[in-house]
């Protein structure tokens, strides 16, 4: 085997290993973290310098996004000012893999004087900041994946998965939704996937094509040509939905040999189609028109009038797709 792919295993072996080896440390201290960030009314606030300081940034916009304001604070910018965004009712999460670091155990005595509540992650139980915190959570790994056991390699993993195993916990505790989720992500094809409702992008009158369901098939496909979404909608004398015709249907019945001019679309059309409501979100749309195996959707109000129409090209253009 290739030298280079050959030490990428073992990195990816020790590195999976390390991860393994953290079942043991979910303990009464996790538990204890998972309430009292849940209990306390602030922020969280994660710190660490270095590579550390890394992953803390990265701890930090995981528990943003899944419903716990956090933020990072580099310890070094703490002592110098940045202490000020500490408020009563925050929770301090410092990550140290030695538990000795300057800057971070610098500010540990501000963070008592305080009152608030910290947490350390760490690789040593028996460090000062680990016994300096309210709650430590180990991080010990047996190696690091550098084969020099310098370079934080397989340490960084490690208290990388346990921040998300802690983000995710505190999130499950919370109830966190997937539309709470979304409300926290608005932006790029994630936000308009999760956002996004049918009303948003249905075509609406009088761009929805529509005929009465005693109008002939060639009014029906002169709708369908001038409303360009490959269908039309077929209502009754109230207005409410009788049917839908497309160019599938069209297809169909090609060899029945109808007089276009006379047939009236109610003989030909689909009765029972499927639809959807203004306020259905874009994504569970689409999952049903994949499901069904369906091209258009057609959009009723609670009189099953139709008020909007759409296909999968307006699904395409929206980003959802």
């Amino acid at each position: 085997m290739n030298a280079f792919r050959q030490q990428a295993l073992e990195v990816l072996r020790i590195e999976a290993n390390a991860i393994a080896q953290l079942e043991q440390f979910l303990n009464e201290d996790f538990e204890r973290a998972c309430t009292l960030i849940l209990q306390n009314p602030g922020k969280v606030i994660v710190s660490g310098i270095g590579k550390s300081g890394h992953i803390a940034n990265k701890i930090a916009a995981t528990l943003a996004s899944t419903g716990t304001p956090a933020f990072f604070v580099h310890p070094g910018e703490a002592s110098h000012g940045d202490l000020g965004m500490l408020s009563q009712g925050d929770v301090v999460i410092a990550i140290s893999n030695s538990g000795e670091t300057s800057e971070l155990l610098t500010i540990v005595p501000v963070i008592k004087r305080m009152g608030l509540t910290l947490i350390a992650m760490t690789g040593n139980p028996t460090s000062t900041l680990a016994q300096l915190a309210d709650v430590h959570i180990c991080v010990s790994v047996p190696q690091e994946a550098c084969p020099l056991g310098l370079a934080p390699t397989a340490s960084t993993t490690a208290t990388l998965a346990m921040g998300d195993a802690l983000a995710v916990a505190v999130l499950d505790a919370r109830g966190f939704s997937a539309d709470d989720f979304a409300l926290s992500h608005p932006g790029g094809s994630l936000g308009r996937k999760l956002l996004l409702r049918l009303e948003d992008i249905m075509h609406k009158p009088p761009l929805v094509p529509i005929v009465h369901r005693q109008a002939s098939i060639k009014d029906a496909l002169l709708e369908i040509s001038r409303k360009g979404l490959g269908m039309t909608t077929v209502i009754n004398d109230n207005g409410s939905l009788a049917g839908i015709f497309t160019d599938g249907d069209l297809r169909r019945i090609l060899d029945q040999r109808l007089d276009i001019h006379s047939t009236a679309i109610e003989h030909v059309m689909t009765v029972k189609c499927i639809t959807a409501k203004a306020d259905m979100l874009a994504a569970e749309a689409l999952n049903i028109m994949q499901q069904k195996k369906i091209n258009g959707l057609i959009i009723l109000n609670s009189q099953s009038e139709p008020i909007g129409a759409m296909n999968m090209h307006d699904l395409l253009r929206a980003g959802v797709l």
